[in-house]
């Protein structure tokens, strides 16, 4: 039996521990590899919340900043139970939770300065429980995106942690643009002050643009024994740099990640859905989960400067109610550039396709929270016209419905290193319109399991996904068993975990 750690700022298979799809991916990928008969530790950072009801295992002492810390690991019930898999929390008073899906802070004045210090905390208490064998004698430990890669960091260069040596550490890359950047010397969150006895390596963990600071995302990349991009696609497009917004690439770390190509180092492993143990959803609730969910958030202290906006949307959905529309567009996500900048960058593009929308008796509705000048633009634009309905929160149950009723599932991602939206509307048989880029390249096929859109320039792309979703539309119109046919591709499409793991175990675990 195979013993593996996966280490991560978030977990799905836990209650309240996700903001994006690493998430989904840090909950599935241990649960197939525990069927194939091996374990699995998950751990996650507590965010002064989620080891209120676990069961305390350890405490963890180290030393930071020159002085004596002392964490505790605790046991946390996951949602469901699996044999062979355990998840864990790690507490400190430092760890503490951010305004982003209770888990990341946003700090715009100093980027990273509050997730520097809390990823610091809980890398080097992992790290301590590595050393103290609590996760037994482990083969593989396989980390997610910048929040984990401190653990090579203290592997590589700290004399308290050589016994780290001894297993093998893979890196996957969720999201290459988000790199955790933080200067070496002379400042609070900067990595001098945390680990004034660690000699630091500046070229081996400098940021290629600013060299007074360390880039841990570039760390992971360069210190892992495998790199993982989330998509075949997507790793080919890291290979190049970006060039925005025609082409989002490398994000300055496309040297990096030649090298590791050149070392046989870096491997494209499409992500997968899940097709077992689905949450089952009701069809017909849309509205009504709609209704729900807006009643639930104007009990909300936080959303009551939205108060008048809920309002607005309760009444549009209430006339669908009765009357129901003949097509549905939808969209969920985390409300971004990297999710929406089409629509924020050309907001006259976005309303050619409700205009298109309305003459077939058609709605949009967006649900998502995230960037406030993105929610801005919505709210605005749900003022503006009829037919778009933004509910501006998060509520599965409406998310079920949407994935469940939609006609067409909208992703115009300016990248995606993989995306699960689009599988998850594909898993329902709901085509899907997506931008040609990343993973959606590796999931989507035009005018076979949905659409996309492309161009060479940006205006080109804009252009195209206003002609592309007209397209969509046309074919619905006037050539319903044409669209029968893609619904039916795009519902018998399986991205099963089963066959991804296969190459993890090959290509990144050499198991």
């Amino acid at each position: 039996m195979n013993n593996f750690l996966f280490v991560a700022a978030e977990n799905d298979a836990i209650a309240n521990c996700k903001a994006g799809g690493m998430g989904d991916v840090v909950r599935d990928v241990p649960r197939e590899i525990a069927r194939r008969g091996d374990k699995v530790h998950v751990v996650v950072p507590a965010y002064s919340r989620l080891h209120h009801n676990g069961t305390f295992r350890t405490k963890l002492n180290f030393r930071l900043r020159g002085i004596d810390y002392s964490a505790e690991l605790y046991v946390v019930a996951p949602k469901k139970e699996f044999e062979n898999i355990i998840h864990y929390v790690i507490h400190h008073p430092e760890i503490t939770e951010g305004g982003i899906a209770h888990i990341y802070h946003d700090d715009p004045t100093e980027p990273f300065f509050n997730d520097f210090i809390k990823f610091i905390v809980f890398n080097t208490a992992v790290a301590e429980a590595i050393k103290m064998g609590a996760f037994g004698e482990l083969d593989v430990v396989h980390m997610h995106d910048w929040h984990s890669s401190a653990l090579l960091f203290l592997k590589h260069y700290h004399p308290d942690y050589k016994v780290l040596k001894k297993m093998r550490y893979v890196y996957s890359i969720h999201n290459l643009a988000i790199q955790g950047i933080r200067p070496f010397y002379d400042n609070y969150a900067s990595v001098n002050n945390w680990f004034p006895e660690v000699e630091l390596d500046h070229g081996a963990l400098k940021d290629p643009r600013y060299h007074d600071c360390i880039n841990l995302m570039a760390v992971g990349i360069r210190l892992a024994d495998a790199v993982h991009t989330v998509s075949k696609a997507y790793k080919e497009d890291v290979l190049l740099p970006s060039a925005r917004p025609e082409f989002v690439g490398g994000e300055s770390l496309e040297g990096d990640l030649q090298k590791a190509n050149n070392e046989g180092r870096l491997y494209g492993i499409l992500n997968a859905s899940n097709y077992q143990n689905i949450r089952q959803a009701e069809k017909g609730l849309l509205y009504r989960n709609t209704v729900k969910a807006l009643f639930r958030w104007l009990q909300d202290e936080s959303k009551k400067y939205k108060a008048d906006f809920l309002a607005h949307t309760g009444e549009k959905i209430m006339e669908y109610v009765s009357n129901k529309p003949k097509f549905i567009v939808s969209s969920v996500a985390r409300l971004t550039e990297q999710k929406f900048y089409f629509f924020m960058r050309s907001p006259e593009s976005f309303e050619k396709i409700l205009q298109r929308l309305q003459q077939v008796d058609g709605i949009f509705m967006l649900l998502g929270t995230g960037d406030p000048d993105y929610e801005q633009l919505f709210r605005d634009m749900s003022y503006k016209h009829k037919n778009f309905i933004f509910t501006n929160g998060q509520s599965e149950d409406l998310i079920d419905s949407m994935y469940l009723e939609t006609d067409l599932y909208f992703m115009p991602s300016l990248f995606e290193p993989c995306g699960i939206s689009q599988m998850l509307a594909m898993r329902n048989g709901n085509p899907c319109l997506v931008h040609h880029t990343g993973g959606l390249k590796d999931t989507v096929e035009h005018m076979k399991t949905g659409f996309a859109f492309d161009g060479k320039t940006f205006s080109a792309k804009l252009a195209d996904m206003v002609a592309k979703f007209d397209e969509a539309l046309n074919v619905w119109e006037h050539d319903r068993p044409k669209w029968n046919r893609i619904r039916a591709n795009a519902k018998k499409m399986r991205f099963t975990w089963e066959k991804s793991l296969d190459e993890y175990y090959e290509k990144l675990y050499l198991l």
